[in-house]
């Protein structure tokens, strides 16, 4: 019997792990954000909101439904039809609602720095809703054409134990499918969920953070000449700062945790088109995969990346976990002097 490979073993253990800190830690996120004031904007929120319930909804469909269930159940019930032509609808469309509900979210934090007049007009909690709802819906239309590229298929395998051919049924591409409807759609799937999204996410940054740098530029000189001392000068800057870091933050970790699957992908695409996926003899096959768990890392460290940069978010997990921690009797808030009922989550 053939040993399994180091990767296998790796993916067995990472994408369980994965889920059992990735969930919790969106749904805490999401919790936080909706039932208490973290000092960000209503559109903000709504937007942090999203994208915690998005990776939650990716991490259950794909990590566990899909990746766990694979390695540790021969035949999954996706495997068979009906669940096997819809799965790749449902993955897919999660997946494009969470890559593009940060593109969104960094379109609405640049104009929301950008111009104070569009401002007023697009970064409003109404915007937010409709533009986080279109998201979501355009998200899975463009993920229907999966349903005519699997289907459900028998194969022998055999079984080393009992030395006989075991049937079990596998999800695949259909084979009289047309070449060219596979791969324009996973061209225009890398494209749609990355190629595009980076370009939009790296452009506004740059320009986001050049426009930080020109107006410190005249913060100084107007601090300087002693102009720009005022409280509610000082207090629009602050906001304005904290704003951009957490802009930045969320944006560019997404960008940089799914830059290496962006070239594997790409590279598998041009070079290794029908390469077995499962050959980790291949070092290609080995990177694609390590870029893939980084990739997924994307969708569990949200809450963390919260609590590191924005202090009022810390503070109140810090007492959502106290909260926890003392669930057996009264806790006080930390914010005020007459005791509290115990942070109800």
């Amino acid at each position: 019997m053939d040993e399994e490979h180091w990767m296998i073993k790796l993916q067995k253990v990472f994408y369980p792990l994965l889920a059992v800190i990735g969930i919790p830690s969106n749904i805490v996120a999401f919790l936080i954000l909706w039932q208490r004031n973290c000092m960000i904007s209503k559109s903000s929120t709504y937007y942090l909101m999203a994208i915690s319930a998005a990776d939650t909804l990716v991490l259950i469909l794909i990590v566990i439904i899909e990746l766990v269930l694979r390695f540790y159940i021969p035949e999954p019930f996706w495997a068979r039809d009906p669940w096997c032509t819809i799965r790749d609808v449902f993955n897919y469309g999660a997946y494009n609602a969470s890559v593009w509900l940060v593109v969104t979210f960094t379109v609405e934090r640049f104009i929301a720095i950008r111009n104070f007049k569009l401002k007023t007009k697009l970064c409003t909690t109404r915007c937010a809703i409709i533009v986080i709802t279109l998201t979501f819906v355009l998200s899975y239309l463009l993920a229907i054409p999966y349903f005519w590229s699997n289907h459900s298929q028998v194969r022998q395998i055999s079984n080393n134990v009992s030395e006989t051919l075991d049937i079990l049924y596998v999800c695949v591409y259909k084979q009289n499918i047309s070449q060219l409807f596979v791969h324009g759609l996973v061209w225009f799937q890398t494209i749609l969920d990355y190629i595009i999204p980076f370009i939009i996410i790296f452009t506004l940054n740059g320009l986001t953070l050049r426009l930080i740098v020109r107006s410190n530029k005249v913060h100084h000189s107007c601090e300087v000449k002693g102009t720009d001392n005022s409280a509610s000068s000082l207090h629009f800057r602050a906001q304005k700062r904290k704003s951009v870091v957490l802009l930045v933050t969320v944006s560019m970790s997404f960008v940089l945790l799914c830059a290496i699957r962006l070239v594997t992908q790409l590279i598998l695409r041009i070079a290794y088109y029908d390469i077995d996926r499962g050959d980790y003899s291949q070092t290609i096959n080995v990177v694609a995969d390590i870029g893939s768990m980084i990739n997924m890392t994307s969708l569990a460290i949200n809450m963390h990346l919260y609590a590191c940069t924005q202090t009022k978010f810390r503070k109140e997990l810090l007492y959502c976990v106290n909260a926890v921690l003392c669930s057996c009797k009264r806790c006080k808030h930390p914010h005020t002097d007459s005791p509290t009922a115990i942070y109800q989550l």
